[in-house]
């Protein structure tokens, strides 16, 4: 069977990167790196329907795939960036149903979109979350990936075009964007190469699901193959599906720091802080997935492991001496 081509967008952050690297050793290569420029709005759109378009040419009437791993927003960024971020959103995903249409390979396509767990439930009540409960987000950022998860489903469930939404846990690993206000676990590995507190804006016992980035990947590549095997069970028609991306297994972020102390073996230099955005922070964020459970059955890598991991990264990144 031939391996189907991808095209990762957002494959210079931190989970694009894993995705790309998964996705190019399972098909041999066959995976588009795109340039675009998404700090010169005019410039979006063209470099997107670039890379769409190169894809299809090389898929030749094959199987093709596209992660859409991108975006800039956390829970601070402006309410207007965000909205702009989903219109960009939806007009690519609108491009990839015409393409895929005028290229009659709309049974061949596939796409997923990159969620948020913790945005999407930040006001849901009875943890532990799973695909059913409501989604109920309490900032501009939980509800513009909500919004993002909608234009997936008016746009590719009703042309036959397959695709994966992933809500994913606490992301961390190496490679994370250092300027971005996320990532706890990379910022603790932070303090640590660089003797630079860290703050803390939540209580310790906030309850978070951390999954380290290259099973996330693997198991978003899982999902395309699970994707294009109903597509095959059920020709001609276009799914779209919803599913936690997790480890499933809570900690407390007094117990993530305790955890990161046996790693770092020295103290932390830790600094807790108010925050306005703390209130759309949910406290409990524990997750379970219902759906396609066959794809949680898989070992996970074991926290202590991937935060060595980090911290080899960020010394490599920053010049490897410890403060």
């Amino acid at each position: 069977m031939t391996q189907p081509f991808t095209l990762v967008l957002g494959g210079g952050g931190l989970l694009g990167k894993a995705v790309r690297a998964v996705a190019s050793r399972r098909s041999g290569g066959r995976v588009i790196d795109q340039r675009v420029r998404w700090s010169e709005p005019d410039h979006v759109t063209a470099d997107l329907e670039a890379g769409l378009d190169r894809l299809i040419s090389l898929a030749d009437g094959g199987t093709w795939r596209v992660a859409w791993c991108a975006g800039v927003g956390v829970t601070s960024t402006a309410r207007d960036d965000l909205e702009r971020e989903v219109d960009v959103l939806r007009g690519f995903m609108t491009a990839v149903v015409d393409r895929a249409r005028s290229s009659a390979s709309d049974g061949k396509a596939a796409v997923f979109l990159a969620s948020s767990a913790g945005g999407v439930y930040s006001g849901s009540s009875g943890p532990p979350f799973t695909e059913h409960t409501e989604a109920r987000p309490l900032a501009p950022y939980g509800e513009a990936k909500l919004a993002a998860e909608g234009v997936v489903h008016d746009v590719c469930g009703p042309a036959g075009v397959s695709a994966l939404i992933g809500r994913i846990g606490n992301l961390y690993g190496p490679g994370q964007n250092l300027l971005k206000p996320q990532g706890l676990i990379t910022h603790l590995c932070r303090s640590h190469v660089t003797g630079q507190p860290t703050s803390i804006y939540v209580s310790l016992d906030t309850l978070r699901d951390y999954i380290y980035v290259q099973d996330c990947a693997e198991m978003v590549v899982d999902g395309f193959e699970r994707l294009e095997k109903y597509r095959a069970e059920e020709p001609g028609s276009g799914s779209v599906v919803t599913k936690i991306i997790a480890s499933q297994r809570s900690l407390s972020v007094g117990a993530l720091l305790m955890e990161s102390r046996r790693v770092f073996r020295r103290p932390l230099r830790i600094l807790v802080a108010s925050s306005p955005y703390s209130k759309a922070q949910v406290q409990d964020l524990r997750l379970r997935s219902v759906v396609w459970p066959e794809l949680d059955r898989r070992s996970l890598t074991p926290l202590p492991v991937g935060i060595s991991a980090t911290i080899a990264d960020l010394e490599q990144r920053m010049g490897g001496a410890h403060r």
